[in-house]
């Protein structure tokens, strides 16, 4: 999942640690490709980035940092761009987190990567105007995303398996929200067991998806709930998603398993998961493939933060 944004502000000085690490080897990266600020936007713009030579500017001085899933996506190009092993500069930012109170006090409170002047249109075309506001009481308890690949390294589609728990009488819906790291091709949602799509609105700006998946009933204080749903590109050719799937997680969830399944024909050489948590150093693991050409990675009462896998040659 993936969004648009060309700059980030800074995040609050506790990441001050992470901010330096990153900024200076954003640096010596730069410094050793003797490219220009000029020169190196050019080629991410070139490639579908948008990013500032100010914004650039600031991300090496550590002066602000890439938080946004827009911003996060550039700093994959960037290692491209720069030449240096995929996760070098990414797995070295901590996570998005809110500003004000710590992290943990107002998780849920304000989206981490969609700014509420991007959301809050959809949300209000929805019906939900105050979902960003509302204390949430139904809780994500358990998660599974399985990632399918195409023959040309796009994402074909993406089928979650998401398990509930009510905080109060008469949960009857989720509200899913999804960006595609190709604003053109928002894919198509399919309920599969459990849910049907409600009101759903699309920002094709940002490839934005906001969507109701309604339960097949209310449910009671304390009961359990599975649903499971597709998302569907159109292709081929599909939608590139930079050789990675990851979750942003605002508040922490029990255990979430991912799955990223590749076509035979385009299985890559090197795969690997990686997490930014809300209170630990970013960490990565290098995967092995199983027989069915996939991999999978699970992360245990994780959260708030971004876990994910990564591929590469």
């Amino acid at each position: 999942m993936t969004q648009r944004q060309a700059e980030d502000h800074a995040g609050p000085d506790t990441d001050g640690g992470a901010r330096t690490a990153f900024a200076s080897a954003l640096r010596a990266a730069i410094g050793a490709s003797g490219l220009s600020l000029d020169r190196i936007q050019a080629r991410l713009r070139a490639r579908g980035a948008a990013v500032s030579v100010t914004a650039l500017s600031y991300w090496q001085s550590g002066k602000r940092q890439p938080e946004r899933a827009g911003s996060l996506s550039a700093v994959r190009v960037l290692e491209e761009i720069l030449d240096v092993p995929d996760g070098a500069l990414l797995g070295l930012l901590p996570p998005p987190r809110p500003r004000g109170a710590s992290r943990r006090d107002r998780a849920g409170e304000e989206p981490v990567t969609f700014t509420r002047e991007i959301l809050q249109p959809l949300l209000d075309r929805v019906g939900a105007p105050d979902a960003l506001d509302q204390q949430h009481q139904l809780k994500l308890i358990g998660l599974h995303d399985r990632c399918d690949i195409a023959a040309d390294g796009g994402q074909r589609s993406v089928t979650s398996r998401a398990v509930f728990q009510s905080g109060a009488d008469g949960q009857d819906r989720w509200l899913l929200v999804y960006a595609q790291g190709d604003a053109t091709a928002v894919p198509e949602l399919q309920p599969v067991r459990n849910c049907r799509v409600g009101r759903a609105e699309v920002d094709d700006d940002h490839g934005i998806l906001v969507a109701e998946l309604l339960f097949d009933r209310a449910l009671e204080r304390g009961e359990t709930h599975l649903i499971e749903y597709t998302l569907r590109n159109s292709g081929p050719p599909y939608p590139q998603c930079r050789a990675t799937h990851y979750r942003e997680f605002r508040r922490p969830v029990r255990e979430y398993l991912l799955e990223v399944r590749f076509d035979p024909t385009a299985v890559p050489a090197r795969c690997w998961q990686y997490a930014n948590a809300t209170d630990e150093a970013p960490a990565r693991r290098r995967l092995r493939l199983d027989s069915g050409n996939g991999v999978h990675a699970i992360a245990l009462d994780f959260g708030p933060g971004i876990f994910g896998i990564g591929w590469g040659s």
